[in-house]
């Protein structure tokens, strides 16, 4: 099987597409048209229904998806991520914590570092955290964990993001065959029920869809190199 495409540091949205990206982005924007936005609708709603995640479960390793960085620092958004994978960490449910994201816009340092140098900075003993730091994007941030994963003979994840991220990054997992269980961190902008909630609600949608699509155009295809990003 061909190597799987990763895309490069920096990666331009075009590069972040790869093999077989741009076409499976025009199937879902012209079925979500075709089909009077029915299913962007019921991706919206598994969105919307997806905040909550799981109740928190021990597992061998916590993981907080990456987030781009503003110039070299964190946004809220990754930051509250961080401080709820801290929280689950001294309440003992893993005992590591995978910081997972490249260098990415025009950061200096990749996501994952900023990361676990935060966590550090809160006490959280530097050989207790683990770097993922080449992915581009959450597809990416799972693929690479998972070699990790199996590298260190670990099978479970508690993953954390924000809540409106949960549902696409549970999709991106169980299609990678990860054992996850999903945590929010309910704290990260932007607040529930605001206009800017409701915004990034329907982008994760589409996102969403857009994954699916992805996944059903690459077996129709019989796609190897598509197959090999996603599986």
């Amino acid at each position: 099987m061909p190597q799987p495409y990763h895309a490069p540091p920096r990666a331009s949205f075009l590069q972040k597409l790869g093999p077989g990206g741009a076409a499976s982005l025009g199937l879902a924007v012209l079925s979500v048209l075709g089909l009077l936005g029915l299913p962007w609708v019921f991706r919206f709603r598994q969105v919307v229904r997806g905040v909550h995640g799981d109740e928190p479960a021990a597992a061998d390793a916590i993981l907080v998806l990456g987030r781009k960085l503003e110039g070299d620092w964190l946004t809220p958004v990754f930051e509250a991520r961080l401080a709820h994978a801290e929280a689950l960490w001294r309440q003992g449910f893993a005992p590591r914590i995978f910081v997972a994201g490249g260098t990415t816009g025009t950061a200096v340092r990749s996501e994952a570092e900023a990361g676990r140098d935060w966590l550090v900075a809160r006490g959280v003993p530097a050989p207790a955290i683990l770097m993922e730091d080449r992915s581009q994007h959450t597809l990416e941030n799972l693929f690479n964990v998972r070699g990790q994963m199996r590298d260190g003979g670990w099978s479970t994840l508690l993953m954390v993001s924000d809540p409106l991220h949960l549902t696409r990054a549970r999709a991106t997992a169980r299609g990678l065959d990860l054992k996850v269980c999903c945590s929010p961190a309910a704290d990260a902008p932007p607040s529930h029920g605001t206009l800017g909630w409701w915004r990034r609600a329907a982008f994760e949608g589409f996102l969403l869809h857009w994954y699916h699509t992805g996944m059903l155009y690459s077996r129709l295809i019989h796609s190897e190199q598509q197959l090999g990003r996603v599986t």
